[in-house]
């Protein structure tokens, strides 16, 4: 009699996260195991994972190991397809267990002994047609998911989407008004890990219930499903059942910001309004920040790594005096008509969208003449490059764009904005500023001044 028996279970989807099918396994496994009178020594679970898609069972490598160390003597499973749908796997599982000397492997509906040859036989014809069943499952499921996806209606399974109720149709209100927030904030410059603090410090939370991140909130702002667009395989194929979140020209806007590779990412927390702003007015290098004596300052450095003269040298107080004249110049007249006639030459983003979806159905069509054989893998190569670089190249227009959007609902309304600017992090500030200034001009000052003389600063507008 065995005495060292191991119960293995194994789940393929765990849609819920509850475990109820491998519980069921494992209690069924037990009294089986019972009613032979044989003592389980160990249980193996491999939790949402299919045995036919190839992927690593961590659990079942973990039992094959403790087979050939001799740590177990026989196996009891609910069926021989949670142990193998591949006869590949089954071809290892029997040569292992007949050179460690296993010839127990019991299931609920038969007992399996892989060192005879009736045994194998049997156990190679099940996991055949075990094989052939899963491989019919999934051509059914793909057809199944195409057709939803074409219908532009959701595919169901796993959790709701952040922003959705659970039917995935319609919108969840808060959860949805906290995306056009995040879509806002974006495009007006604010970097992702605000936006997180933003979410951790209103207390909304994520469908899992787990923290906000990086990765989750920037996945969240490219998915198109936010857009009202409906996606399969990672092409967006049409537009969806449920309503859109945001329009599809933020969208686009959203995805060029995002995936602009000139884009940094895991940035420092910024300490300075004004970092990358400042030129010395001695030698036109730029300044940079650091501290003397605990203040702050903005200076201009020699060496190697700065190039600079060292004559020149200003408190960061300066970002008071610079802060005003924003203030004050997006109330101006002069502003409004800049902006005005900036917008009427730009390129629309509606016109820009237009073009990055006509250029994403002319690849999907290119996929289809290369699957149907009817061009050639390099004639297939060179078409699709010449069709990505257009759509990199509007999506960088259009990042561009979105610059203009910092000063949306400010010209004009500098009176709220200077009520609400002291309690503006640096991450909603910068973005501001750098929206209206090409640079800032800092001259020599004079020796032993305690204030600055605003005759130091001379601003350059952008607009």
């Amino acid at each position: 009699m065995p005495i060292a028996p191991a119960i293995y279970a194994r789940i393929s989807q765990d849609r819920g996260g509850e475990g109820l099918g491998v519980q069921r396994q494992l209690a069924d496994c037990r009294a089986e195991a019972e009613r032979r009178g044989w003592p389980v020594a160990v249980e193996y679970v491999d939790d949402d994972t299919s045995a036919y898609s190839g992927k690593a069972r961590p659990q079942y490598r973990a039992m094959l190991d403790a087979i050939r160390a001799g740590d177990v003597d026989a196996v009891v499973v609910w069926h021989m397809d949670r142990l193998h749908r591949r006869p590949i796997e089954l071809e290892e599982f029997a040569d292992t267990c007949t050179r460690a000397g296993v010839k127990d492997v019991v299931t609920l509906h038969g007992e399996f002994d892989l060192g005879s040859g009736d045994g194998l036989l049997v156990a190679r014809l099940m996991a055949a047609v075990a094989a052939n069943e899963s491989d019919a499952k999934s051509r059914r499921t793909k057809r199944k998911q195409r057709e939803l996806a074409e219908r532009g209606l959701p595919s169901g399974g796993g959790m709701r989407p952040f922003g959705f109720t659970p039917d995935r149709l319609h919108l969840d209100d808060t959860e949805s008004a906290a995306i056009r927030t995040l879509a806002s904030r974006l495009l007006a410059g604010e970097p992702l890990v605000s936006l997180v603090r933003w979410l951790q410090d209103s207390d909304i939370q994520t469908v899992t219930g787990k923290e906000w991140r990086t990765p989750t909130v920037r996945n969240l702002l490219l998915s198109p499903r936010i857009a009202g667009l409906r996606e399969h395989q990672g092409q967006v194929i049409g537009m969806a059942a449920w309503p859109a979140i945001i329009t599809e020209e933020d969208h686009a806007r959203i995805v060029g910001l995002l995936t602009d590779p000139a884009r940094r990412t895991n940035r420092s927390a910024r300490a300075y309004l004004l970092s990358g702003l400042l030129r010395c007015g001695k030698c036109g290098s730029k300044m940079v920040t650091g501290r003397t004596r605990e203040r702050r300052r903005y200076m201009c450095r020699t060496g190697p790594d700065f190039g600079g003269c060292g004559g020149t040298m200003i408190s960061a107080t300066v970002e008071e005096l610079v802060a005003e004249a924003v203030l004050y110049r997006l109330d101006t007249p002069e502003l409004a008509a800049a902006i005005d006639g900036q917008q009427r030459d730009d390129e629309s983003s509606a016109a820009l969208s237009e073009s990055i979806a006509a250029d994403a159905a002319q690849l999907d069509e290119l996929a289809g003449l290369y699957a149907a054989k009817a061009i050639t893998g390099p004639e297939w190569v060179t078409a699709r490059a010449a069709i990505d670089a257009r759509i990199k190249a509007n999506r960088a227009r259009q990042a561009s764009q979105a610059g203009s959007t910092a000063l949306a609902g400010h010209i004009g309304n500098a009176t709220a904005l200077r009520r609400e600017w002291p309690q503006m992090n640096l991450s909603r500030q910068v973005p501001i500023v750098r929206a209206l200034i090409s640079h800032i001009t800092i001259h020599p000052g004079t020796p032993g001044a305690r204030t600055i003389d605003p005759a130091r600063v001379g601003i350059t507008w952008r607009v």
